[in-house]
């Protein structure tokens, strides 16, 4: 894999440099040989600089610069320079990327439903995982078909149609610049776990209703659900969900779930946590799994597909219905 904002273009007899330790540990996501420079004749680097004055991957061997939305050289500076709210907009906060593309189905399915316009969707990607936006196959695929209007990069992430510093600036520019109605937070492929209480790339999900939060907007959680999960710890409800939204998260979302999801103890014990911080919101999902299929986009989670976990999926399309619903009874305030 050749990422071109770090190398630039390369083509069948240039000399190239590779890292193999993705191979070489055998990793499901990512699991290619990377490029890591462009070389000469002579076997020197070729330097492909960047624009702008902000550099990304700072102080490593492929730090870069970047034109951030928000350094004065950029043409959104003026716009972001005193924007500081996301003005009550729903931002559907995730734990894992394989989350977006079933989030953003699901607003759009329950606008579609309502015989509303479509709503303008931005996906901002944090940098607790992959930090390439490129690595994403599902934000390849919806930005073509016109499901999200664009992307932003926050912290070390790069490659979005936005560049920004921090999660919170790249929120406000999702809002300010790409007019979003929806956006969509969430760490990019490659989730990290280590079957500790706290040593998960999850925890992003509580870091992003914070920040939603303090930026006056209206955070929505995206559960962890899986019946299909051999791990005790994530089955039902993941234990990432519960840690996330009951130790981390300082502020109150809204934590949709379908109607017909199946309970157990474990399940109604996680329930019960997560209700007393945070206001649950059911959802009918009769249809909604067929319409996820008809969507022809392919979805995996773990490795599981969209029927071999169902639940998963559902549940993630639910939090872009209330999104939606959100955003219909805010303009109709």
């Amino acid at each position: 894999m050749n990422y071109t904002d770090l190398v630039g273009v390369v083509k069948v007899g240039d000399r190239v440099q590779v890292n193999t330790t993705a191979v070489d540990l055998g990793l499901g996501t990512g699991g290619w040989h990377i490029v890591t420079a462009k070389l000469d004749a002579g076997g020197r680097q070729i330097v492909n600089p960047g624009p702008g004055h902000i550099i990304k991957l700072r102080y490593t061997p492929h730090q870069h610069s970047v034109l951030a939305c928000e350094e004065e050289a950029s043409a959104h500076h003026e716009i972001l320079h005193g924007a500081q709210s996301l003005g009550g907009a729903p931002v559907v906060v995730g734990q894992l990327h394989s989350q977006l593309a079933p989030v953003v189905l699901g607003a759009l399915d329950a606008a579609e439903a309502s015989h509303s316009e479509q709503p303008r969707i931005a996906y901002v990607m944090t940098d607790s995982a992959a930090l390439p936006l490129a690595m994403s196959d599902q934000v390849r695929i919806l930005k073509s078909r016109g499901l999200i209007c664009g992307t932003v990069t926050v912290g070390q992430a790069f490659g979005g149609d936005l560049e920004a510093v921090n999660l919170f600036s790249g929120l406000v520019a999702a809002k300010e610049v790409l007019k979003s109605d929806i956006i969509v937070v969430c760490q990019g492929p490659g989730n990290v776990g280590t079957d500790t209480a706290l040593g998960f790339g999850g925890m992003d999900q509580a870091v992003g209703v914070n920040a939603v939060a303090a930026l006056d907007g209206n955070p929505v959680a995206v559960v962890r659900v899986s019946f299909a999960d051999p791990r005790p710890r994530h089955r039902g409800i993941s234990h990432h969900t519960v840690t996330a939204l009951c130790r981390g998260a300082l502020a109150r979302a809204v934590v949709p779930l379908p109607a017909e999801l199946p309970e157990d103890e474990n399940m109604r014990s996680a329930l019960a946590l997560i209700s007393s911080k945070h206001k649950l919101e059911r959802v009918q999902t009769v249809g909604l799994l067929e319409r996820l299929r008809a969507s022809g986009i392919p979805m995996f989670s773990m490795g599981r597909s969209l029927d071999d976990d169902p639940w998963f999926f559902t549940t993630a399309a639910c939090a872009g219905i209330v999104a939606f619903r959100l955003l219909k009874r805010d303009e109709s305030a």
